[in-house]
């Protein structure tokens, strides 16, 4: 295995696009560490990242958004309190992955590009219309996070590109956002269901909404049915049950040992019902 520790992340992707075999980048290391100590993969060349400037940082952006490195782990996006009072449903979705000790290297990146459709702090960022920002061969570009999954385990990413930082757009006034997932344990498992709900508010009443569901699909989806349903409300009874219906018609899960097809889709709505209350009350400015 070759191990290697570039200074750019033009360098990165330049020694990606040249490797042949197994490649694997290395951010917080959660997955790919863990896959390779079980026998399920051997790079042939391991590419750190960690050495690169600003992949541990968290910054704002010129518009008042922010730009968060690929190597921050969730603990630092759980205490940075600017960051949680603008994004509180992005970070709470990181803070539910894995252990305390998992918390101190998983990094929001990583969940990302796992692929995997129950990934927590991925409906999040879709809702929250987050972008990544990609460097390759050919240079750099951005992708809403939505359109960064493929399918379990496979992303947009193209042979030699690596996501190089994620950035959130500005919270402005009025706005909310909550990220609600179920598990049959109370902690450190793996999503049955997930869902993301943020919304703008003006005079009361929800002027622009944005719902993802994960666990439901092959991959984690954004719902702008669910979306449609609540606009124009200040999300009484009825536009709750429309919110409801239009998260379960949407769901698309399979039936395993975990839970059947017919019961993710009744708790896609329940919890679509749940997180946009409380996005709600955030954007009315009650963060208790």
């Amino acid at each position: 295995m070759r191990y290697h520790t570039p200074q750019t992340f033009e360098d990165a992707a330049r020694i990606a696009a040249a490797a042949q075999g197994v490649t694997r980048f290395l951010a917080g290391g959660t997955d790919v560490l863990v896959q390779m100590r079980a026998g399920m993969v051997q790079p042939d060349d391991l590419i750190d990242l960690k050495h690169i400037p600003g992949t541990q940082d968290i910054a704002r952006t010129e518009d008042g958004g922010w730009r968060i490195g690929i190597a921050v782990p969730g603990i630092a996006l759980g205490g940075h309190e600017a960051l949680c009072a603008d994004w509180p449903g992005v970070v709470e979705g990181m803070e539910l992955v894995g252990s305390t000790q998992i918390q101190g290297r998983a990094t929001l990146a990583g969940n990302l590009c796992n692929g995997s459709p129950a990934a927590d702090s991925v409906p999040g960022l879709i809702t929250a219309g987050a972008v990544v920002e990609i460097t390759g061969p050919a240079g750099t570009r951005t992708l809403p996070v939505e359109d960064v999954p493929q399918g379990p385990g496979r992303t947009a990413l193209k042979p030699g590109e690596l996501v190089s930082a994620i950035i959130l757009p500005p919270r402005g006034d009025y706005g909310g956002d909550c990220y609600l997932r179920f598990i049959p344990r109370t902690e450190m498992d793996i999503a049955v269901v997930g869902c993301a709900v943020n919304l703008r508010l003006k005079g009361g009443v929800i002027a622009e909404a944005r719902v993802a569901l994960g666990a439901v699909a092959p991959t984690v989806m954004l719902v702008p049915e669910a979306a449609a349903a609540i606009v124009g409300t200040a999300l009484d009874a009825a536009a709750e049950e429309a919110l409801a219906q239009a998260a379960t018609a949407a769901a698309k899960p399979i039936s395993d040992k975990r839970g059947t097809a017919e019961f993710r889709r009744e708790v896609a709505g329940v919890l679509a019902k749940r997180a946009a209350r409380i996005a709600f009350a955030r954007a009315k400015g009650d963060t208790a």
